[in-house]
Order: C-alpha cells, then sequence, then structure tokens
C-alpha cells in the first residue's frame, strides 16, 4: 500500500478507476502514513475525523463501481493551513488564531472537493506564511523528506514534504513571494506560480492591495500540475482579480510543445548570491534545453534586486489585517513575525511610490525580454535548504547573504504576474535537490507547463524519491 501513496495523481486516479486500489484503502493507507511520519516529517497539523473519512471513501468507491466517479472521486487531500476547510481550524500558524474555526471552504478547496477530493486534512506553514521555513509556535517546525534536519521550505513546507515523503499525493499551496516555488524545489518536487488571477484565492475579509500571491499546484509530476490546474483555474465573483477561463485543458495540451522556441538562462538574475554547485547545476540542467529544441542564449540584462520592497508591501498589508490584535496579544505572535508585521507601520507616501516604481522598473525589464524570448530560466534557489529551524546563511562563498536572498529569484515575478514553474535539476553535494525556474510571458501558464513537460520527460527529473 505505500508503493501507491508514493504514486504521481494521475497513476493514483487511474488504480482507484480500474479497481486495483479502492478509496477506503487509499485513505487507510494515507492516515496510517500520516501517523508514521508525524514524528519525522511533521507535515500535518490537523486531520479531519477517521470514520468520517472512511466513510466518505466508501461512498466514492461507490459512485466510482457505478461509473460516476468524478476526476478526483477519493483522493486524499492537503491543505495548506493558510486556506480554509468548513469545520476546521485554520490557524495561520499562529497562536491567537489557534481556535479560528472556518465556516465555508476557500474557493480552490471547493472546487477541489466538487471534483471528488476527500480533505484529509491541514498542513504544516510558518506564521501566516511570513517566511521560507515552515515552522511555528503552535506546531513546531516540518523536516524534509531527502534530509530530516533540514526545512522543506516555505511557506507550503507541510504540503511539499508530505508530496516528496510519501504522505499525500495532492495538497494545496500558495505562493507570495516563492512559497510554491522554493518548497518544491528544495524537496525535488515541482511546482507551479501561476499568472496572478489563474487561480481564483479568498473568500477574503479585506480586499487585497498587496497582490503578489496566488495559489499553484505543488506536485510530483509536470501532468498532475496540469491536472490540477484544469479544476480549480477559472473566474469567481468573490476574487476581482479572478482571470477568464482560458477555453482549453493544460493537460491536454501538455504535450504539444511549440516548435521555435527561444529561451535566456541567467545565472543570478543580476544580483542574486548562489552555491557554487547550485549554479553548476541549474547551469547544466538549462543546457538541456537545445536538446528538445529550445534554443538557449545567456541572459545579458538584470532585474533590479526586490527583496526589501517585496518584504515591506506584505507587513503593510499584514499589518492592516492584525492591527487589532495589537498590543493586547502581541507576545502571543513569533517575535520576528510581529516584529516585521510591525515595521509595516513605516510606511509612507514616499515608501509607496518607491514600492509602486520597482514593480513598473522589474515589468517594463521582462516585458524586453519577452519581446526576445520565449521562456527565461534561473536557478529557483541560491542554496541547499536550511536547517529544519533555521537561521538562513549570513554569508555565502565570502558574500553577505541577506535573509531576503533565499528568495532572490522567485520573488521578482510574484511582483510581475507572470507564470513561472520548477523543476528537478539534480541534487547538490550535499544531495539535496536543486530546481531550475522556468518563466513565461504573462498569462502563458500553458506554455511554461509545456516546457517543463518536454523537460521532465527528456530527464526523468520526477523518477526517484525519498525513503523516509
Amino acid at each position: 500500500m505505500k508503493e501507491w501513496l508514493k504514486r504521481p495523481l494521475t497513476e493514483m486516479i487511474a488504480g482507484l478507476a480500474a479497481r486495483e486500489i479502492s478509496a477506503e484503502e487509499l485513505m487507510r493507507a494515507t492516515l496510517h502514513r500520516i501517523d508514521e511520519t508525524q514524528s519525522t516529517l511533521n507535515c500535518f497539523t490537523s486531520v479531519a475525523d477517521e470514520e468520517l473519512l472512511l466513510d466518505q471513501a466508501r461512498r466514492a468507491d461507490s459512485r466510482i463501481a457505478a461509473g460516476e466517479g468524478r476526476e478526483l472521486e477519493g483522493i486524499p487531500l492537503g491543505v495548506k493551513d493558510l486556506e480554509d476547510v468548513e469545520g476546521m481550524v485554520t490557524s495561520y500558524g499562529s497562536v491567537p488564531f489557534k481556535d479560528n474555526r472556518a465556516t465555508r471552504d476557500s474557493l480552490q478547496t471547493e472546487r477541489l472537493r466538487a471534483a471528488g477530493a476527500l480533505v484529509v486534512g491541514k498542513t504544516n506553514t510558518p506564521e501566516f506564511g511570513y517566511t521560507a521555513i515552515s515552522k511555528n509556535l503552535l506546531f513546531g517546525a516540518s523536516h524534509n523528506p531527502w534530509n530530516l534536519d533540514r526545512t522543506p521550505g516555505g511557506s507550503s513546507g507541510g504540503s511539499a514534504a508530505g508530496i516528496a515523503g510519501g504522505v499525500i499525493a495532492l495538497a494545496t499551496a500558495s505562493d507570495g513571494g516563492g512559497s510554491v516555488r522554493i518548497p518544491a524545489s528544495v524537496t525535488g518536487c515541482f511546482g507551479l506560480k501561476g499568472s496572478y488571477g489563474r487561480i481564483p484565492t479568498g473568500p477574503h475579509d479585506l480586499w487585497v492591495m498587496d497582490d503578489t500571491s496566488v495559489h499553484g499546484p505543488l506536485t510530483r509530476t509536470v501532468a498532475d500540475a496540469a491536472l490540477h490546474l484544469d479544476l480549480v483555474a477559472g473566474p469567481h465573483p468573490l476574487d476581482p482579480n479572478s482571470l477568464p477561463s482560458v477555453g482549453f485543458s493544460y493537460r491536454a495540451i501538455l504535450d504539444d510543445l511549440p516548435s521555435g522556441l527561444r529561451a535566456a538562462y541567467s545565472p543570478d538574475l543580476g544580483y542574486a548570491v548562489v552555491q557554487s554547485d547550485v549554479a553548476r547545476i541549474a547551469e547544466e540542467a538549462a543546457g538541456v534545453l537545445p536538446e528538445i529544441g529550445i534554443s538557449l542564449d545567456a541572459l545579458e540584462v538584470g532585474l533590479p534586486e526586490p527583496g526589501g520592497a517585496w518584504g515591506f508591501s506584505g507587513s503593510w498589508e499584514l499589518l492592516a489585517r492584525l492591527h487589532a490584535l495589537l498590543p493586547g496579544q502581541e507576545e502571543d505572535f513569533g517575535r520576528s513575525f510581529i516584529g516585521g508585521v510591525k515595521a509595516g507601520s513605516k510606511m509612507n507616501p514616499k515608501r509607496w511610490g518607491e514600492m509602486r516604481r520597482l514593480r513598473s522598473e522589474i515589468n517594463a525589464t521582462l516585458a524586453d525580454i519577452f519581446e526576445r524570448y520565449d521562456v527565461l530560466l534561473s536557478p529557483t534557489v541560491p542554496y541547499d535548504a536550511p536547517p529544519a529551524r533555521g537561521p538562513f546563511l549570513a554569508e555565502l562563498d565570502g558574500r553577505p547573504q541577506p535573509a531576503a536572498n533565499f528568495g532572490s529569484f522567485t520573488m521578482p515575478f510574484n511582483l510581475s504576474w507572470h507564470p513561472a514553474a520548477t523543476v528537478r535539476a539534480g541534487l547538490s553535494s550535499a544531495g539535496l535537490p536543486v530546481g531550475l525556474q522556468i518563466v513565461g510571458p504573462r498569462h502563458r501558464d500553458d506554455l511554461v507547463l509545456q516546457v517543463a513537460r518536454a523537460f521532465e520527460r527528456h530527464t526523468q527529473c520526477f523518477d526517484t524519491w525519498p525513503t523516509v
């Protein structure tokens, strides 16, 4: 049974449809695996009622037997603990919200459940998704299946640990500065941050002004991600930024890679500090593209460094959300988290204008790049996964390494709304996964998926997984 838990989502669906495994057997195995790995991976923060889940699984089996199974009928689903599931606590990894029980599903959860998925529980995240290390005061630290002393990244670290560690094949994730791509990269998974608005978010109590965060699939294969996107993308009236439906299936066109594509590779986007073996492995992976029919050039321009502006904008948004709890409950939050949130009080017209000008500069640079190239490549993260409880590197190869640098390659595309994915490029000298990031023109999620799929087929990059 454990081998079934390690399979891609699409294979699991096929196995259920062919009656090679039942939804009840799959659910029992999943619940056992969650319990088995809780002391090592710590990827789940809460689990739904076992008898309810088994009853739902038996009902799924009945629908499959009657030929009425939906796309995800009987598939266990983990939901990141920044996202609502009706009747379950959404804690945001934060002590003041430990009893915050949701009254409805998030839009993404609603669509996945409508497709037949069964919510098995909530996955761990840093407090309010604030950092790229998944730890918090409520549930502790999650661990990387490739090396339990390391973090699975963040903020979708619990989801990534569960998928890479053979616990679940389907989990939700979100990305405001790299929170799909960073954990996918450091756990060797595939991750896609779609174009802003591709998957509707919310519903939200406050109209979102820090418009950088999106939902995105984090999976074992590119086909799994395309299926996920097919089921959750499309407009919703509760998300004013949600995009119209594209009118085709991402999974159906996955292998239709256009001819004559042009790619550019940047080792540092003009500013990042990168671990030497990570740089080498990512560049070698980019060198595969001519073998699949895509021309490759070195990128000759750089982007402005976005870390400070990205972080300050997020602090301002969170302060607006949490200020009513301060100062009375300030001591209940993590110290570094609430310190960063309070920095948002320094917002003023000058800083607001500087942030907006930076985004315009990034957008203009990328507009020029995508006039000349179809995709842009880079490393996904600049160095190996940090320790499970941190800290980030202060220095690398003798060069100062600001904490924000772990998201150096991912943050720009949250600010610009371009789709960006990560594929496994190889393993570092420490035996840890290294990611190659693939960025496409705005709204060309299909092209990013097609390039990633061609790379996956050529390299078989997702064929091996760690044993926990």
